[in-house]
């Protein structure tokens, strides 16, 4: 470490402990060094990082994900540190980029909120280099295996069984999926839940689409050109896609054609009609994936396991018995 810096021993030791003597120049360079040789603080420097978290959004336009931030940005703050916003955008500045980034401020932990961390063919190097330097990182929802961080997930198997059930008690049987790409771990599972409680579910009635409501459109056209009657999103934004397409077709929604969102973001119970929806507890997701990084910066130990939390199905109008044949 010592000759990395180009300093003598005695210089980082004093350092590692904590004493004074020590320009805050030369301290900086110590704990950046420490921080890239991939060692761990020693306890009592941990509050030495920045007192920053970075939070990792991969949109801000599903309503969703400036609810969320707002969660975690506030309880960020109730233990004195500071959200340092991220967002993707297309052509724009990259996950492993924020990550490069964030390394450079020296932030006490990141929050991942929706990412790559979910697609399975997506790069995830920027994810083993934070575990590597032992940063505190914590997933919200699904994420592929082998990363090692811990997660707070809405339970999708359980959103995806409500959502159908409902349909079902409707008298519907020609239900679709609008989910998103093959390798989106979220939509793995809601299909695999589909699937597991349906009495029949081809391959025709499960539509792909981007996450955007354009997106929605065209996975909806298509799965209403197949004759579903009831159909699942993997996300609001979707779901409202899907509504604008049986309009586009001259159907009724929800007199001809149902539509169920997923998230229940702002807004939509203000829609025509209001969208029923499985609802995330973003409250209590958000709170949880603090608590749990906070530990982490304190130097607990906590289980990569997965914090799975129960959404709620919201009935409002844009569900109703399909139209008799």
């Amino acid at each position: 470490m010592a000759k990395k810096v180009g300093v003598s021993e005695a210089t980082v030791s004093r350092v590692l402990n904590g004493k004074p003597g020590v320009s805050e120049a030369t301290r900086q360079a110590v704990l950046s060094a420490l921080d890239v040789l991939g060692y761990e603080r020693p306890t009592q420097l941990r509050g030495d990082r920045a007192r920053l978290v970075g939070l990792v959004l991969p949109e801000l336009q599903n309503p969703i994900f400036p609810a969320l931030a707002e969660v975690i940005g506030g309880a960020l703050a109730q233990l004195g540190l500071t959200p340092v916003l991220c967002t993707q955008t297309k052509g724009g500045v990259s996950e492993a980029d924020y990550v490069d980034l964030l390394l450079q401020q020296q932030v006490s932990g990141v929050v991942f909120a929706g990412g790559l961390f979910a697609q399975a063919d997506a790069p995830h190097d920027h994810y083993r280099l934070l575990a590597e330097r032992n940063i505190p990182v914590v997933l919200v929802n699904a994420a592929i295996e082998h990363l090692g961080f811990p997660a707070v997930s809405c339970d999708d198997a359980v959103a995806v069984e409500r959502a159908w059930r409902h349909l079902a008690s409707l008298g519907h049987e020609r239900i679709g999926l609008v989910l998103g790409p093959s390798d989106h771990m979220p939509s793995a599972r809601k299909l695999a839940a589909a699937r597991a409680v349906a009495d029949r579910l081809p391959d025709e009635f499960v539509a792909r689409a981007i996450f955007s409501i354009e997106g929605g459109h065209a996975a909806a056209s298509r799965l209403i050109d197949r004759g579903v009657t009831g159909i699942i999103c993997a996300s609001d934004p979707l779901a409202l896609g899907a509504i604008r397409a049986a309009r586009r077709k001259g159907f009724g929604v929800p007199s001809q054609v149902s539509v169920v969102g997923y998230d229940d973001s702002a807004f939509m119970n203000c829609t025509e009609p209001p969208l029923t929806t499985v609802r995330q507890p973003i409250e209590a997701m958000g709170r949880a994936a603090v608590e749990l990084l906070n530990a982490q910066i304190g130097g607990a130990a906590v289980p990569s396991e997965e914090l799975l939390f129960e959404p709620e199905l919201v009935v409002r109008g844009s569900t109703a018995q399909p139209p008799r044949e």
